[in-house]
Formats: C-alpha cells, structure tokens, sequence
C-alpha cells in the first residue's frame, strides 16, 4: 500500500506536525505501507527518495514557515498521488485544498490528522479582531474542511469532542502519534550541563518545544518566581525558538530572573535532545491549546518526571500514579509544586522517574502506527465497495 502525506509544514521546520509525519513515515513502512511526502521546500535540503519539495517563500513576520504556490502544490500532489491508495491531508491550508482535489479527481479516499486547535490562539496572532469573531470564524472554517473528508484523526479525547462541538459528522478516531522510545534513553546529561556552563548539582527545570504565545511560557515564568523562594538555585531551561521570544527575554528581565532561566534555542533531535533531557531534573509544560503532548512523552521516555497543567490534549497523558504531577492553573500553586518535586527524597524522584519510563513504553511509535495502518486499509476497503 502507498499513502500520500501532503503537509504545509515539515523538517528543517521542526514542530508537532513535522515529527508526527516522520514517526509516522518510518513506522508504517513495518507494516507494509509506503509513505510518500508532498512538502515546502525551506532552502537547498538535499534531495531524499519519497519526498517532493515544493518551492514557496517566506511567511511575511515569520521566518520559520513557507507559503508554497497554490498551482505548484496542487500539480505536486495530483502527480504524486497517481499511484498512491490514500490521501493523507497534515496541514488545513494549501495542502488541504490540494490534498481533497486530487483525492476526488483521482477517486482516491482522503483523511486527515487535525493537529492544531486554530480557536485557541488565533487572538495571539490576529489581535486587532475581536476574540469571539475569531473563534466563530476558526470554528466554521474547520467544519467546512472536516465534514469534506472520509475521515478524521484527532490526537486527543479533548480534540475529538471539540470537533463534535463544532458539527463535524465524518468519522473521527482518537490517535495519538506514539513516540521512538528508545530515542530518548542513553542521553549525556553530565557533557550537555558542561557545554552550556550548568553546575552538576544545579536544579534544572525544562521545557523544550515553539517558543510560541500559545505554550504559554509566561505562565512557566512566573511560577518560577514562587519556586525558588523553596529553590532559589532552580534554573529554567527553555529549549526552542518562535514568534513570542523576544517578548519572553524582556519577561524575563521584569521579573528579575536573568540568572533563573536559560534560552538555549533549537536542538537537534536524534544527538542534542537526549542529552538535554538528561541534564534535566524534570519536563515542565503549561500549554492550554497542546492537541497532544507529545513532548511530555518524550520527556518521560528520558526519565523525567512531567509537571504540566492538565488541559486539552495532555489530559489523556497525564495521569496521578504515571510520573507527572498536574497542579492547578495558578502561578503560585505550580510553581510550589515544582519546588516540592525539587525537595522530595531521592527515592521519591526515582519512583516518578520509573513511573514516567513504564507510562511512556505504553505509548511507542510502533503501537499507533499498526492502529493507523489499520485506518488506512479500512478506508481502502471501504473505497473499493
């Protein structure tokens, strides 16, 4: 079987969306299915078997993304398409439109993963329009785009209920991405404390993923400032780059916590990562739009313990008895639980931290991709009725 995957997004761009295909793309070739990629082009990446690179150009004020040519697009994915089984739409803009004609021309069926929920921080982005306008109109444009495929994936319990709410009737199935496990394991936690100037015995909170509004790292911050009246040695380490970096540095300054928190930017997955979750104590997240968490995950496959609000797609991670703790969406009461994590006996971190490896091995990459497999002959199957 061949699937085609068509993505406004993908590596150099390193998001949710981009990881997601990856896994996705490696896994299922162990279940007999053949991945193929229609994806923009950042630069001069080297030319890769099953991946077709799009020319686009620069978002205007974002210069992570790419804004690829209709035409282009859609003749890239009719093309690649021809002697594929199934469409797999990745992203809701040119892609999408892409990906539905092509399906429909070529009597193809075509599902789609619905990564971002756009209601949640559309405001972030759009603030000169009033904030319910934007709602009702990110509610309208995902029914419209939903209600026009054969079927849906949604990453979380949460998703899958807000698209219901919105009025989406084609099918949805709760799928969740799974993550490489034993990529995480075996990182140098001692060399990456050095390389970044770090005391061995320093206790480091860490978040990795976009440094973006809607991660709401402000949040993380400010909890901060009550942590370390218990740890006044904690260090945030903040691993990522995006759109609300600037307005965090200055954050930062306000509050007085130069020396309290670390931008380390971007790091490489497979050699850089592992290593910094290592030199962590623990993962700290206090997204409210996350669709799945899949950093948390990853965070708990390194052996660390997760302290992250429990909201969206991290509700169906989170869980008391599995290596995280999920404290209230209050400043003070989050960052005193980082303080308590930081202060508890070593036996009690090293509990959390078993807890958090046994919990991440129920979520691995190979799992998901037999369920979605099973998705993609189901739709097939069903096609050919």
């Amino acid at each position: 079987m061949r699937v085609l995957m068509a993505s406004d997004v993908y590596f150099p761009r390193v998001n949710g969306v981009s990881t997601s295909m990856e896994t996705f793309r490696r896994t299922l070739a162990g279940e007999g299915i053949e991945v193929r990629l229609v994806v923009p082009r950042y630069g001069d990446e080297a030319e890769e078997p099953g991946i077709v690179r799009v020319a686009g150009r620069a978002v205007p004020g974002d210069r992570e993304d790419r804004l690829v040519g209709w035409r282009a697009m859609h003749r890239a994915v009719l093309e690649a398409a021809r002697e594929c089984d199934v469409i797999h739409i990745q992203t809701p803009f040119i892609a999408h439109y892409a990906g539905l004609k092509a399906a429909r021309g070529l009597g193809l069926p075509v599902i789609a993963t619905y990564h971002t929920l756009f209601e949640e921080y559309l405001h972030h982005y759009a603030s000169m329009f009033p904030s319910a306008w934007l709602k009702r109109q990110a509610r309208a444009f995902s029914r419209r785009q939903c209600n026009a495929l054969d079927a849906i994936i949604v990453p979380s319990t949460a998703m899958r209920q807000r698209l219901e709410d919105y009025g989406v009737v084609a099918p949805l199935q709760v799928l969740p991405t799974g993550i490489p496990v034993d990529q995480f394991a075996g990182g140098d936690g001692r060399a990456f404390r050095c390389r970044h100037d770090i005391p061995a015995t320093q206790p480091v909170a860490l978040f990795v993923g976009r440094i973006g509004y809607e991660k709401n790292i402000d949040f993380l911050l400010e909890a901060l400032t009550y942590t370390r009246l218990t740890r006044p040695d904690a260090l945030l380490v903040i691993a990522g780059e995006g759109p609300a970096l600037a307005d965090l540095k200055v954050r930062v300054q306000t509050l007085n916590l130069h020396t309290a928190v670390r931008f380390i930017g971007y790091l490489d997955r497979h050699r850089e990562l592992p290593d910094c979750y290592a030199a962590a104590n623990m993962f700290v997240f206090a997204s409210r739009t996350e669709t799945q968490g899949l950093v948390l995950l990853e965070a708990m496959a390194a052996g660390l313990p997760v302290v992250a609000l429990a909201e969206m797609g991290t509700v169906d991670i989170l869980a008391p008895g599995r290596g995280s703790l999920s404290p209230p969406a209050e400043a003070q009461a989050f960052g005193e639980a980082l303080g308590a994590v930081l202060n508890q006996p070593s036996a009690a971190t090293q509990r959390l931290r078993q807890e958090a490896l046994a919990y991440a091995r129920e979520w691995s990459d190979t799992a998901m991709a037999t369920q979605l497999a099973r998705q993609y002959r189901a739709l097939v199957g069903l096609s050919a009725q």
